[in-house]
């Protein structure tokens, strides 16, 4: 049976956005992120990471680099009782420097890409799931894959008008995230 979940960008909504954060020294926390994180899985949801990563493409950090502050990201989850569910990130940017990642591709929010990998490797009910953003190009990608809850926070990049018309809501942080659910429930 289908499950929901709870779709998380990265920057911005895990942690502080300070730029392309490709090591373990710039990574910062967003404040209660880990406390809000297993309120949504006490919830019922299942969490996925989609992050957008161009900086890999515009040769800033490479993969590996991206990987191994994932995986540090993800154990420090774990260590706090919180498990992801699936990670998911796009390398490409159609302007990148790195041959290999200059391209336009289907994951690349607002794409869906992202989110029909985890829709079919997890077997989610998007009719039932969520993303949290800091983002337009979150919200479009959310619309695309048939999410149907879009959750704007203001924890990341500043707040558009054009994000705004696009989410269901807009919270502070991804803190205020399992209260607002849990009353919608």
């Amino acid at each position: 049976m289908s499950k929901p979940a709870v779709f998380i960008d990265r920057d911005g909504v895990i942690n502080v956005d300070h730029g392309y954060v490709s090591n373990v020294d710039d990574f910062e926390y967003i404040d209660g992120v880990f406390e809000a994180t297993k309120a949504l899985k006490d919830l019922g949801y299942l969490l996925v990471l989609v992050t957008n990563q161009s900086g890999i493409a515009r040769g800033y950090y490479t993969e590996k680099q991206f990987l191994t502050l994932t995986e540090w990201m993800d154990w420090n989850f774990v260590d706090k009782g919180v498990e992801f569910d699936g990670l998911y990130y796009c390398p490409h940017h159609p302007e990148g420097s790195v041959t290999k990642y200059a391209q336009v591709c289907d994951c690349r929010k607002p794409a869906a890409g992202m989110f029909v990998s985890a829709q079919e490797e997890l077997d989610i009910d998007m009719s039932k799931s969520v993303m949290i953003g800091d983002k337009a190009d979150d919200m479009r990608a959310a619309m695309a894959a048939g999410v149907n809850t879009k959750i704007l926070v203001r924890s990341g990049k500043t707040v558009t008008q054009e994000a705004e018309q696009l989410a269901d809501v807009v919270l502070d942080s991804i803190n205020d995230a399992p209260k607002y659910l849990a009353e919608r429930k």
